[in-house]
């Protein structure tokens, strides 16, 4: 039989993709590109078996898998062929290979400048502020979640349901701002979302039109501008002091353009740390109303608060016209459990759900439940309890081995509460990328938090996820790089 097609493939040995799935994309591309016809007569799978050299049953499982997908036909005694149902190509060489930038299509915007890099083997990282997962009560976690499992898949709850997050994880939510916080809502007011980030998104989507202004703090969480510049939002920087946000300045820029919305973290400033007081949050409100701007407060890590009770968040003031509130689970168990949530008014909330619709159509039913279930058993406030005592001892081990370890090249005021420190380090001193390398030490330099140019020579060094044997050990060779650099 005719054979109208040398078939050459190349099967690359170190690859994790299967062979017979290596051979079936051979084929495909030659069907694609005009090489095999349709009604072509395929080798049988001895032949191409021994051209390839693999076992016969890998190329067995190629043609079983291209002639469930409609690329094959196979006629007894007769042998297998491409499909005569497909169009006919005339045949095409192979483009040659094209950078990233010069690939066939145009992307709509620049990418968000938000890198990620994984921290070398044995390198210790002071991250922005995150929790501590070996901290984690993963058994009462895993038995939670397996009740849930169990339950929502004998009730049928495992499919779509409600994009806001499943009723008893809000209902759960609203009892505990109402109780711990002086809000005042219901489950209505409450969208469940992966993770803070995703709140902060949505809400950006929600206020934003482009062209709009949007005022973010001069040193701020970099993933909260990109998301409001992605939205189509011009960029105000807002200056700061040793109190927080310059209310005077917002005001100033308030009369100079029309300010849609306002991105605030009053409890502790990211990344600073600082406690807006309360004279500047009541000047904020008040501002809030005169020039008719949305406040969008994130209270990312309002239950790590060491000296008193949390100062309640300006959403207590219940003004849901002016304010959309966010918050977060995830710091308190783990960020792998991506459970955070936005308040407003329920017609906000509604119009949130809407847009979960188009990207994620509805969270993790088994994962929402497990955290109401530690909710309502009082296992997330237990926990709570525990690992302040762990983070409080750290915060003061921390603060030790600066004052030991840098001396007068850094200073920094003790937090109140939260993960991290903000160091501000001596003028000359430099965090030397290749130094911190060398000595497998990751820190963020503080001009990653700036907004619009805002110059700074400080870092926030987060603490919660090292233990006290570690953060001695960061600082150590933190020190031995800012004597390198």
């Amino acid at each position: 039989m005719l054979r109208p097609w040398d078939l050459r493939i190349t099967l690359d040995r170190e690859a994790a993709q299967p062979a017979y799935l290596q051979i079936a994309h051979a084929i495909m591309d030659g069907i694609k590109r005009g090489r095999l016809a349709p009604g072509s007569a395929l080798p049988g799978t001895r032949e191409l078996a021994a051209l390839v050299a693999v076992n016969r049953k890998t190329v067995q499982q190629c043609y079983e898998e291209l002639l469930a997908q409609g690329w094959l036909t196979a006629e007894p005694k007769r042998g297998t062929f491409v499909s005569a149902a497909l169009p006919v190509v005339e045949e095409v060489q192979a483009p040659p290979a094209l950078a990233p930038a010069a690939a066939g299509f145009s992307l709509r915007r620049a990418a968000p400048n938000l890198p990620y890099a994984a921290p070398a083997r044995g390198a210790l990282v002071f991250d922005d502020g995150a929790p501590d997962t070996r901290l984690m009560p993963a058994p009462l976690v895993a038995r939670a979640w397996r009740r849930a499992l169990l339950e929502a898949s004998h009730r049928n709850l495992l499919g779509y349901g409600d994009p806001r997050g499943l009723l008893r994880l809000r209902e759960a939510v609203a009892g505990m701002l109402n109780s711990d916080r002086g809000l005042n809502v219901t489950a209505e007011n409450i969208c469940i979302t992966r993770g803070s980030q995703m709140a902060i998104y949505l809400a950006s989507r929600l206020l934003v039109h482009p062209g709009d202004h949007a005022a973010i703090e001069a040193l701020s969480y970099p993933p909260a501008r990109a998301a409001f510049s992605a939205a189509g939002a011009a960029i105000v920087a807002v200056g700061l002091d040793e109190q927080g946000l310059c209310i005077d300045e917002l005001e100033a820029a308030c009369r100079a353009t029309k300010i849609r919305a306002v991105y605030v973290t009053p409890h502790h400033q990211f990344p600073t740390t600082v406690t807006l007081p309360p004279d500047r949050r009541i000047k904020l409100l008040a501002l809030a109303e005169e020039y008719k701007f949305v406040i969008v407060e994130d209270d990312y890590d309002h239950e790590f608060h060491f000296a008193h009770r949390p100062v309640l968040p300006l959403a207590s003031a219940q003004n849901w016209e002016r304010l959309l509130y966010i918050g977060s689970l995830s710091k308190l168990l783990s960020p792998s459990l991506r459970i955070g949530y936005l308040v407003g008014a329920a017609d906000v909330i509604a119009r949130a759900g809407a847009e979960i619709m188009m990207i994620d159509r509805q969270g993790d039913p088994a994962t929402e439940a497990a955290a109401a279930g530690l909710m309502r058993d009082g296992v997330l406030k237990s926990h709570t309890r525990k690992v302040l005592r762990h983070y409080e001892a750290r915060r003061t081990c921390l603060a030790e081995a600066l004052r030991t370890g840098l001396g007068a090249s850094a200073s920094f005021a003790v937090p109140q509460g939260g993960l991290a420190l903000w160091v501000n380090f001596a003028p000359g001193t430099r965090l030397a990328p290749a130094a911190l390398a060398a000595r497998k030490i990751g820190v963020t330099p503080g001009l990653a938090f700036a907004t619009n140019g805002h110059r700074t020579n400080g870092a926030r060094l987060g603490f919660g996820s090292m233990n006290e044997a570690e953060l001695r050990e960061a600082v150590s060779r933190l020190a031995a790089a800012l004597a390198a650099g």
